[in-house]
C-alpha cells in the first residue's frame, strides 16, 4: 500500500518503463475491477492533434456557468498526476487520489504477474473515471492520442469532438493524414452525434465512412455551422456564430484565429446537448465563453517584461502561434525561447519561427522525452539560434523592455510558468 504522493511518484516512475502501448485490453481488465466506473456518468469525448484543451475550456466554463458539476480529463498535466483530473476546477486531493490507487493496486499486481503490466497514463485514467463517478453531472474526456486505440476510449459518450487532424505522434498513429484519422474517428460512437472541425479533406472520408458505419449524426465546421468574425483586438475576438436559423455574436479573450474555431466547435457542441434535453441558458453560455482562458496556451504571465507562454508542439500547432505572434506583435521587438519533445518535429519548428522572431534561442528541460538543446544546435543555421539556458535567461530579461516567448512542450511550458509563478510574481 502507497502512503505519500512520493511514494506515488517513485511507483510512477517505474512504470514509465513500459512506455507507450494503444490498446483498450488492460483498460477493460481495470475498469471492470472498479465496476465499470466509466459507464456511470454522461461525457463528452474530445480527440484531435491540437485545440482540445482550448474547445474542453469553452465547454467546460459554459456549463459550469450553468451550474453543472463539471469533471474534466485532461493531459498532460502541468501540476502533477492530481491536476490531470479536475472537478469544477479543483483537482482531485492527495489524500483522494492516494486511496483510488491502493484501490486499483492489486488488479495492476495481477495484471503485472500475467505480463500485461498497466501503463502509467492507463492507470491514472483509471483512476480519473473512478474519480467521476457518482461526483459529476458530466464530464469531458481529452484523449491523450489518436482515439481508436487511446486509453479514454473505454467511455459511452453522449457527444464525440474531433477538433483537427495533423501530423503528430507518427509512430504510434501512422505516417499520413488518413491514418491518424482513423485512429481519431475511432472515438465515434454508434447514434452519438459528432461534431469535426476544419478537418484537412484527405481525411473527410475516413470520418464519414466511421460515422455511417456507426449511424453517428455529423456537424462540421463550415458545412453545418460556420463563423463570421466582425472585430479583433489585441484582447479579444467577436465573431458572429451561424448554425440553421440561428445567429449568436460571440467574444472571446483567447488569442488567436484557431480560438475562434475552437470557440465555434465548442458552441456546436452545446448546442446539440442542449437538445438532447440538457438545459442550458444561453446568456450564460455567452458570458462563460467571453472569460474562458487556458493556461499555457497564448498566456500572458508577466508584464515588466512581458513574457507569454505557448504550448506549440508540432507544426500545426506553432503555424497557429506564429499566425497570432505576427497579427497581435508584429512590429514589437521579441524573442522565442523554444524547447520540446525529442520525438516531435523541432527542427521544422524552430525553421518556421526563425523569420518571424528577432532571435531565436533553444533550451532544454528535466524530463525523460526533453531533447537536448545541444542535438538542436547541430541542425540549425550556424549563427541564427542561440544556445540558453531557460531559467538563467529569465533572471537576465528582467530589466528588458521586449516581448518574450517562451514555446514548446506542454511539459516545458508547465515548468517554467511554475517558475515564473514562484520567483516573480
Amino acid at each position: 500500500m502507497l502512503q505519500s504522493l512520493e511514494q506515488v511518484e517513485s511507483f510512477f516512475d517505474g512504470r514509465k518503463a513500459f512506455g507507450i502501448k494503444p490498446g483498450l485490453t488492460r483498460m477493460y481488465r481495470l475498469l471492470k475491477s472498479q465496476s465499470n466506473p466509466q459507464l456511470t456518468f454522461q461525457a463528452i469525448h474530445i480527440a484531435g492533434t491540437n485545440g482540445k484543451g482550448s474547445t474542453l475550456t469553452f465547454i467546460k466554463d459554459a456549463l459550469q456557468e450553468n451550474n453543472y458539476k463539471v469533471g474534466v480529463f485532461t493531459s498532460p498535466s502541468l501540476t502533477g498526476y492530481t491536476g490531470h483530473m479536475l472537478i469544477n476546477e479543483q483537482p482531485i486531493g492527495k489524500e483522494h487520489f492516494l486511496r483510488l490507487l491502493n484501490q486499483l493496486l492489486p488488479v495492476i499486481h495481477t495484471l503485472d504477474l500475467e505480463e500485461m503490466y498497466p501503463t502509467e497514463f492507463e492507470i491514472i485514467t483509471t483512476i480519473a473515471f473512478m474519480y467521476f463517478a457518482g461526483n459529476v453531472d458530466i464530464a469531458i474526456i481529452e484523449t491523450g492520442m489518436g482515439g481508436r486505440k487511446d486509453a479514454t476510449n473505454c467511455i459511452q459518450p453522449i457527444l464525440s469532438i474531433i477538433t483537427n487532424i495533423a501530423m503528430d505522434h507518427a509512430k504510434f498513429l501512422g505516417n499520413t493524414l488518413e491514418k491518424i484519422a482513423y485512429h481519431k474517428a475511432g472515438i465515434i460512437k454508434q447514434n452519438v452525434p459528432t461534431v469535426i472541425g476544419d478537418v484537412h479533406p484527405t481525411c473527410l472520408p475516413v470520418i464519414y465512412k466511421e460515422v455511417t458505419n456507426k449511424n453517428s449524426p455529423i456537424y462540421q465546421l463550415n458545412n453545418d455551422f460556420t463563423y463570421e468574425e466582425t472585430l479583433r483586438t489585441r484582447n479579444s475576438h467577436l465573431f458572429k456564430w451561424r448554425y440553421k436559423e440561428w445567429t449568436y455574436p460571440i467574444e472571446i479573450q483567447m488569442k488567436g484565429q484557431h480560438q475562434v474555431e475552437n470557440a465555434s466547435i465548442a458552441m456546436m457542441a452545446l448546442k446539440i446537448i442542449n437538445e438532447q434535453g440538457l438545459p442550458l441558458d444561453w446568456d450564460n453560455v455567452y458570458r462563460a465563453l467571453s472569460s474562458a482562458q487556458l493556461t499555457g496556451r497564448f498566456e500572458r504571465v508577466h508584464e515588466k517584461p512581458v513574457i507569454i507562454l505557448d504550448g506549440a508542439h508540432n507544426p500545426n500547432g506553432m503555424e497557429a502561434f506564429l499566425h497570432t505572434v505576427r497579427h497581435l506583435y508584429g512590429n514589437n521587438k521579441k524573442h522565442l525561447i523554444f524547447a520540446g519533445f525529442h520525438d516531435k518535429e523541432l527542427i521544422k519548428m524552430i525553421k518556421m519561427a526563425l523569420p518571424v522572431f528577432d532571435t531565436v534561442s533553444v533550451t532544454s528541460f528535466d524530463h525523460p522525452r526533453a531533447e537536448k538543446a545541444e542535438n538542436l544546435m547541430e541542425s540549425l543555421p550556424t549563427g541564427m539560434v542561440k544556445h540558453v539556458n531557460w531559467s538563467e535567461k529569465i533572471t537576465e530579461i528582467q530589466s528588458q523592455h521586449d516581448i518574450y516567448f517562451f514555446v514548446g512542450s506542454l511539459a516545458f511550458i508547465g515548468i517554467v510558468r511554475d517558475y515564473i509563478t514562484k520567483k516573480m510574481m
